[in-house]
């Protein structure tokens, strides 16, 4: 009688499924000539901003995630009308969120769960994220998303003008890396307890060359070997007991970064700890950000706004069907009528600041190298 072969590997696991590679997914949702040339354009003005050449403020705006893009396109229609009239003194990019970081459970975006029934389907999850891209791309819209998972970005990215590492990823090493050879600029948020230096760190880390495992366009396993993303920026999301938006919290933080030799590059998200995810504490913590920079804060480069067509939030545990249109099923988000109200009193008051004869600012400005790069 043969011994029972023993098994050490997989047992956990429950099926493997083939996921269509990323060059495959590309040329069945191909980007055209006239897309690739919007993107390019809006990240080479986002680096212009970062690099303090272009005196506009960033805003990321819309949804806390997409999880209907019928609804999301209806969203970015009226937000790329809406960017059009206050483009000479706001740079807007809508907010794209695909992937959600859970703290325990819960749907985890639309790429992993499209159908939001568990159903998982991951390869129709990305497939929608890709057309989603393009549909906004195509308006001329620049979009920014969270970047989660490390394989992701091979599906999306080049549709991608700014992307974020999350509260709870700052301090990954795999996120540090991916960051490393992003093609766009990148923001990092401090650490769900507050904590500063863990994405000051991870800065200093971006921005250097790092080699490490990935996939290539075939979905085959690789080595990536990085250049160094010299855009990276710290985004100021507040704390669990505490926010970090006032002007003391954001010249503290500068002032951390450039301690570090980086230059001080900071955008504040109006949401989440800032805000502690009420939708109606968003306007107050964009109003306070906004003074900051009439003040002469050019450390500020950006706000980021959670926004849907309708405020407030749902269950996600609803059938699909059953969801309100325009309504966010993770964090609460202002309505659109606030969304405008805040853009258009952002757009005022930085014209009226543009006319204003220059005051010297003691506040803390940006301070970069001679080529953007961390030192």
């Amino acid at each position: 009688m043969n011994p029972r072969p023993l098994r050490t590997d997989n047992l956990n696991i429950l099926g493997l499924s083939a996921l269509i590679a990323p060059d495959e997914l590309k040329s069945l949702h191909r980007a055209t000539p006239a897309i690739r040339r919007n993107v390019c354009t809006a990240r080479d003005a986002l680096c212009r901003i970062l690099e303090g050449r272009d005196p506009r403020l960033v805003a990321i705006v819309g949804p806390c995630s997409i999880h209907d893009p019928a609804a999301a396109l209806d969203y970015a229609r009226r937000l790329r009308a809406l960017a059009a009239e206050i483009d000479d003194v706001v740079f807007v990019v809508m907010r794209v969120y695909f992937e959600k970081p859970r703290t325990t459970v819960g749907w985890k975006g639309l790429i992993y769960d499209p159908r939001m029934d568990g159903s998982d389907d991951m390869d129709a999850g990305l497939r929608l994220a890709r057309r989603f891209l393009l549909n906004i791309a195509a308006l001329g819209l620049p979009a920014g998303t969270e970047l989660l998972d490390p394989i992701v970005p091979q599906y999306i990215a080049d549709l991608v003008t700014w992307a974020a590492i999350g509260a709870r990823t700052t301090e990954s090493q795999t996120h540090r890396q991916m960051a490393s050879g992003l093609s766009m600029p990148v923001g990092f948020k401090n650490r769900t307890d507050g904590d500063l230096q863990v994405a000051v760190d991870a800065l200093q880390a971006a921005c250097q060359p790092q080699s490490f495992l990935g996939i290539d366009g075939h979905g085959r396993t690789a080595i990536v070997r990085t250049a160094g993303n010299p855009w990276g920026h710290l985004i100021l999301r507040g704390a669990r007991a505490n926010t970090n938006f006032d002007a003391h919290s954001v010249s503290l933080a500068a002032s951390r970064m450039e301690a570090c030799g980086l230059p001080a590059r900071l955008m504040v998200d109006c949401s989440h700890g800032n805000a502690g995810k009420r939708f109606d504490r968003q306007e107050p913590v964009w109003n306070a950000v906004l003074e900051q920079r009439r003040a002469g804060n050019r450390a500020l480069v950006g706000l980021l706004l959670e926004s849907n067509l309708f405020e407030g939030n749902q269950p996600v545990g609803r059938a699909p069907a059953a969801l309100r249109y325009g309504v966010s099923v993770t964090d609460e988000c202002v309505g659109w009528d606030a969304t405008d109200r805040m853009l258009r009193h952002a757009a005022a008051l930085l014209r009226a600041t543009a006319r204003a004869p220059r005051k010297q600012c003691s506040q803390v400005t940006t301070r970069r190298s001679k080529h953007g790069h961390c030192k």
